[in-house]
């Protein structure tokens, strides 16, 4: 079959020639419904786990739709390691958040809780879809993984030592994040953003003195706490991440 996908599914079952997926009701009713399809049609499916696989829809019924696997269109390759750990912000903020650090390569998400986080409940699901479609539509391998929240100061505790953590310091205090970044040695990397209003004085001072935080400048002007996730994400993926890797086809 020649035919270009009309669309990238991201679905949970272990994908191979020849192999029958059962698609769920919302995405058959995207194919379908929304766009039109008809069996026989090409679409193309990953998992994040087995590549990205070239099928033919089958047909739908109520509420699912099948789809045969063909064959391999790419191999799953090395996949993103980059975590983004952020205070949750207000719904529209942080949905928009979840898709474009999807976007810029981010492999892990994790939301925390600070002293002055002032949005108590994160809807894990919403996330997670939106994360999917940013996944199915920049033609990335992977989904990043969704971490239940928990306070800043846990996942501090655990944080691996081999992995850095650029701390996006709004207090004006730190060096440029350019300057930081192109002096830094090769290293796996987590960005740290904090809620609306900034960090505390004294989690800032905690978290300066920590041996893998590099805190950083953002620059002049005070940016919201999406806006600072998104900036710093696109400095390091610029400097010192896969930005520097041409686009696979």
């Amino acid at each position: 079959m020649n035919a270009k996908p009309a669309t990238r599914l991201y679905v949970a079952p272990a994908l191979g020639a020849g192999v029958s997926i059962r698609l769920e009701a919302a995405p058959a009713h995207y194919l379908n419904h929304v766009l039109r399809l008809a069996p026989g049609d090409a679409v193309a499916l990953f998992n994040g786990r087995d590549g990205e696989w070239l099928g033919r829809i089958e047909g739908f019924g109520k509420g699912w739709g099948a789809v045969t696997i063909v064959e391999q269109r790419r191999a799953q390759g090395v996949a993103p390691d980059l975590w983004l750990v952020f205070a949750p912000i207000k719904r529209a903020r942080i949905d928009f958040l979840a898709e474009k650090a999807t976007e810029l390569g981010v492999s892990d998400l994790y939301p925390v809780q600070t002293q002055r986080t002032a949005v108590g409940r994160v809807n894990l699901d919403r996330l997670h879809a939106n994360a999917v479609e940013a996944a199915e539509q920049t033609e990335r391998l992977t989904v990043p993984a969704l971490h239940e929240p928990q306070d800043l100061a846990a996942l501090l505790a655990r944080w691996p030592a081999d992995r850095r953590l650029l701390l996006c310091d709004e207090s004006g205090a730190a060096a440029p994040i350019g300057d930081v970044l192109r002096a830094a040695a090769a290293a796996r990397w987590g960005v740290l953003v904090g809620p609306e209003g900034g960090f505390a004085e004294t989690e800032l001072d905690a978290l300066r003195k920590l041996p893998f935080v590099c805190a950083v400048s953002l620059g002049p002007r005070v940016l919201r706490a999406d806006t600072a996730a998104l900036a710093a994400l696109a400095v390091l993926q610029a400097l010192v991440g896969d930005w520097r890797e041409p686009r696979r086809r």
